[in-house]
């Protein structure tokens, strides 16, 4: 697989890496709103700190990421699809990623399933302390099950082609409709090069380059907006977040830990032909930002970018891959939505058959690809697979406590398996990954990030 490296990744770095410097944030956020909680919880000092700085700063920096994600995934995967050059291997790196995609994704479920089946966080829980988790949240619960209600499989799918595709463009949910117009537009300009096709292309790189160039600009906020983000989190909750519900938090954090840290870097290792250490060394800044913000949607751009910069993959290949895994390809959201539907389950005493968790299984693939890629995107799609093995959907509220550091940790393992599919697919892909010639405008773009 040859590829021509960025020239700046061949100069040498001015200052210290942006990585660390969101490494630092990170973890001065974390220290920072602990000792709040633990020295003045609820000091009217802490909750003006984190309602008008540190949630403010977060929330804005997310914005700015939110409102170049939609043109950034559009154009990316509209010149992945034209920069193949023909239809016939649009086919095999379509297919490639599907298959990965599908394993990986069922591998992470049933690993899910099988930690919850052995720890068994739902048995023995105190009604009383159930009810009083599900009354604090009755009314997001209440929402969450009624939106779940809503949802249909066969819909969602359907959904794929959308019937308005600027109504699909503002809705979270039809995402993959944005991405299939996308893709058709991808086709169409692969099967009709003329002169003013390739001047739309262009026009469609110019996009692609201003988000990039604006991203840029945006991203060096990253380390504030992480430490004001993590701040926000820990000043708020400390460690009672996970202590509310902390044998279901420390099955789902298991389980996330055992596909992260030991079948992912063994895929990437022997499929993906990459050095597991290289592998998360280049990927680390998109996991702090995913782990912080807890939207694989909103960490796209920086994914595009370590995926270019830091581990050398093909334009074509990354910008399709991680494009469509936005969407699609969650590891993370599928895994715990399988651990969550068996744990409410093992709560309130609703026996699942082996048949039945095999059904679990394959619900939880689709969720995994019908799940909006923003916070708490999953708890609709838990509550419709409740609703169908006959679980209490409100029985969600009892997770609310926990679910946003456990979002966290799903979102930086979605992004992860994304980083990884996209490795091995640019590995097992020698026709599709030629040499990439970068743009002058390109390298600038790279350069202001």
């Amino acid at each position: 697989m040859s590829h021509v490296s960025l020239p700046e990744a061949r100069m040498p770095a001015k200052g210290m890496p942006l990585h660390i410097k969101v490494l630092l944030g990170f973890v001065l956020g974390a220290v920072l709103g602990l000792v709040a909680h633990f020295v003045a919880p609820g000091s009217p000092f802490v909750l003006g700190t984190v309602t008008y700085v540190a949630q403010p700063v977060g929330q804005l920096f997310l914005a700015l990421l939110f409102m170049l994600v939609l043109p950034l995934m559009f154009s990316a995967l509209v010149l992945g699809v034209a920069e193949l050059g023909d239809v016939a291997s649009l086919g095999r790196l379509g297919w490639r990623t599907l298959i990965y995609t599908a394993v990986v994704t069922l591998i992470a479920v049933a690993i899910g399933l099988m930690m919850v089946n052995l720890i068994g966080p739902g048995h023995g829980l105190d009604r009383s302390m159930l009810d009083q988790a599900m009354a604090q949240g009755a009314q997001k619960a209440g929402e969450i099950a009624a939106t779940g209600q809503q949802l249909d499989f066969m819909k969602m799918l359907l959904g794929i082609v959308p019937k308005n595709v600027l109504a699909a463009a503002v809705d979270d949910k039809q995402k993959l409709g944005v991405m299939f117009f996308a893709l058709m537009l991808g086709i169409g300009l692969v099967m009709t090069p003329s002169p003013h096709t390739q001047a739309f292309k262009n026009a469609v790189q110019g996009l692609f380059e201003i988000c990039m160039r604006l991203i840029g600009m945006i991203i060096k906020l990253a380390p504030y907006a992480v430490a004001c983000l993590m701040f926000a989190l820990c000043a708020q909750f400390g460690w009672e977040l996970l202590l509310v519900l902390g044998k279901f938090a420390l099955t789902v954090v298991l389980a996330i830990g055992v596909h992260m840290f030991i079948v992912l870097p063994l895929w990437v290792k022997f499929a993906g032909g990459m050095s597991p250490r290289a592998f998360f060394r280049g990927s680390q800044e998109a996991l702090l930002t995913a782990f912080a913000t807890a939207s694989s949607t909103g960490t796209l751009p920086v994914t595009l970018r370590v995926a270019e910069q830091n581990l050398k993959l093909p334009r074509k290949v990354a910008r399709f891959v991680l494009t469509v895994g936005a969407s699609a390809n969650h590891h993370g959201t599928a895994l715990f939505e399988g651990i969550t539907v068996l744990f409410l389950a093992q709560a309130f005493g609703v026996e699942l058959t082996l048949m039945h968790q095999v059904m679990v299984l394959g619900l939880c693939l689709l969720g995994g690809i019908g799940t909006a890629g923003v916070p708490a995107g999953s708890l609709p799609v838990i509550a419709m697979i409740c609703a169908v093995l006959g679980i209490p959907a409100e029985g969600v509220g009892i997770i609310l406590g926990v679910d946003r550091f456990l979002d966290m940790c799903r979102t930086a393992l979605n992004v992860t398996g994304d980083l990884a599919t996209a490795v091995v697919v640019a590995n097992r892909s020698g026709d599709v990954a030629e040499s990439d010639v970068v743009l002058p405008a390109e390298a600038a773009t790279e350069t202001a990030a």
